[in-house]
C-alpha cells in the first residue's frame, strides 16, 4: 500500500477515534430547563437592560456576520486563485524565507481587512460601556494578538513545509503527530505564557472570600495552587471567573470587576461552576478532542492535496510548496465555519454540565440564579437569543436556561 492508501487508513482512524472519544467523554445529556421557567425568568429581568442588551446584541451582529463573511471571502479570493501564490512570490529568498514572508503578507491581509470591523466593535463596547479601553491601550491589545498569532503561524508553517520537503510522501503522518502535540502543549503554556501577556494576575489577598474559595476546591476534590485576581477592569467592565492550567498550573482566576459587583455567595457559585470543568477535565477532554481534530485535519489536508482542480484553482503544482499558503489559509477557514456549530453545541453540553456541579457543590440554587442574571445585566448578554443564532454560535446555554436549571434543581428535578 502506498502512502496515500496508508493516509486513508489513518483518515479513517483519526475519525473513529475521534467519534468514539467525543460519544464517551461529551455529556450528551443536560439537566432540565422547562420553558416556561425559562419564560418566567425573562419577564423577572429589568425590561429596559434586556432592551439594552438586544439593542447591543443588534449592532454587533451588523459588525460580526459582514466581518465573518468578507474574511471567508478573502480567504477564499486568497486560496482558490492565483492571487495566494503570487504574493508568495513576492518575498525573495529561500524556502524558509518565503514560509516566513510569504504567510505572513497572506495572514496580513486577512486580518487588515477586518480591522476596520474590529474598530468599530470597539468603539460600540465603549459606547454601551463595556470596554473602558481607549485607542491606545485597545491598539497594544490588538498587536499583541497579532504578534502571538504570527509565532503560532510561523511555529506552524515551518513545521509543515519543513516536514513536506524532508518527507514529499509521507510529511502528513509527522505533520499529524506535530499538530496533535502542538494542541496538548499549548494547553498547559497558554495560562503561564500568553495569558499574562493581556492581564495582570495578583495573588487574591488573604479574606474569608479567598479562604472559603480554597476549601471549596478541596472539598470539590480539585487542586488549585493558588486564587489569583486578573486586573479585567483595564479593559472592560465585564465580570467573570475562571480555573485555569492543568495540573501544577491550575489556579482559580477572578476578574477584579466581578469582585466589585458581586457578593462572595455568588462568587462561590461562578468559581463552583468552573471547577466543574477542572473536576470533570473538561480542558483534558477538549485536548485529546482537539489533538484528534487537528491530526484529522493534517490527513484530510494531505488528501485534498491530490485534487488537480484545486491545486489548478490555486495556481500551485503541489499543496506541500510555500506557495500554497493561501489554499492552507482558505482550507482552514472553511473548515473552521463548518465545525463551528458543532463545537458550540458541544460546548453548550459541557457548559451545562459544569452548571449542573455547580448547583450540586454549593446547593444554593438563589445564588446561582441571582449570578446568572448579574452576568447577563452587567455583561449585556441577551438573556434569550433567537433560537437560529444561539444554534449555530452559542457557546453556553442562554441566561433564562441556566436559570431555569437553578429552578428546576431547586424543585428536586435532577
Amino acid at each position: 500500500m502506498n502512502s496515500r492508501g496508508w493516509a486513508w487508513v489513518a483518515f479513517g482512524v483519526l475519525g473513529i477515534a475521534l467519534i468514539v472519544v467525543a460519544a464517551v467523554l461529551v455529556p450528551w445529556h443536560r439537566p432540565p430547563a422547562p420553558r416556561a421557567d425559562q419564560l418566567d425568568a425573562l419577564t423577572q429581568l429589568p425590561a429596559d437592560r434586556v432592551a439594552r442588551a438586544r439593542a447591543l446584541r443588534g449592532e454587533t451582529r451588523l459588525i460580526s456576520y459582514p466581518s465573518m463573511v468578507l474574511g471567508l471571502l478573502v480567504a477564499l479570493l486568497l486560496g482558490l486563485t492565483p492571487l495566494g501564490a503570487k504574493l508568495v512570490d513576492l518575498v525573495p529568498g529561500p524556502w524558509l524565507a518565503k514560509v516566513l514572508g510569504g504567510g505572513f503578507l497572506v495572514l496580513l491581509i486577512g486580518e487588515l481587512v477586518t480591522l476596520p470591523f474590529a474598530a468599530w466593535a470597539h468603539t460600540v463596547s465603549v459606547r454601551y460601556g463595556l470596554s473602558t479601553q481607549s485607542w491606545g491601550p485597545w491598539a497594544v491589545d490588538q498587536l499583541k494578538g497579532y504578534a502571538i498569532g504570527a509565532v503560532l503561524g510561523a511555529v506552524a508553517l515551518l513545521g509543515f513545509f519543513g516536514l513536506t520537503r524532508l518527507a514529499p510522501n509521507w510529511w502528513w503522518a509527522w505533520a499529524a503527530a506535530g499538530a496533535a502535540g502542538l494542541v496538548v502543549l499549548l494547553s498547559f503554556i497558554f495560562p503561564v505564557l500568553v495569558e499574562p501577556v493581556f492581564n495582570k494576575f495578583t495573588p487574591m489577598e488573604p479574606s474569608p472570600l479567598r479562604t472559603e474559595l480554597m476549601e471549596l476546591a478541596q472539598r470539590d476534590g480539585v487542586p488549585v495552587r493558588d486564587v489569583l485576581v486578573a486586573d479585567a477592569s483595564r479593559r472592560t467592565t465585564a465580570v467573570n471567573a475562571y480555573v485555569s492550567g492543568i495540573g501544577p498550573t491550575r489556579r482559580i482566576v477572578v476578574y477584579d470587576t466581578l469582585l466589585r459587583e458581586a457578593p462572595p455567595e455568588e462568587i462561590v457559585s461562578v468559581v463552583a461552576h468552573e471547577l466543574g470543568h477542572a473536576k470533570d477535565g473538561d480542558v483534558v477532554v477538549g485536548t485529546v478532542i482537539g489533538a484528534l481534530g487537528a491530526a484529522l485535519a493534517v490527513v484530510g489536508l494531505f488528501l485534498l492535496g491530490g485534487w488537480g482542480w484545486l491545486l489548478q484553482r490555486a495556481g500551485v503544482d503541489s499543496i506541500g510548496e510555500p506557495r500554497a499558503i493561501g489554499l492552507l489559509l482558505a482550507v482552514v477557514t472553511v473548515v473552521g465555519l463548518v465545525a463551528g456549530p458543532v463545537q458550540s453545541y458541544v460546548s453548550r453540553l459541557i457548559e451545562a454540565r459544569a452548571d449542573e456541579h455547580a448547583l450540586r457543590l454549593t446547593d444554593d440554587p438563589a445564588a446561582f440564579e441571582r449570578m446568572q442574571q448579574r452576568l447577563s445585566l452587567v455583561n449585556l448578554g441577551d438573556p434569550d437569543p433567537p433560537v437560529w443564532e444561539q444554534t449555530l454560535f452559542g457557546s453556553h446555554p442562554t441566561t433564562v436556561e441556566r436559570i431555569a436549571a437553578a429552578r428546576a434543581y431547586a424543585r428536586g428535578l435532577r
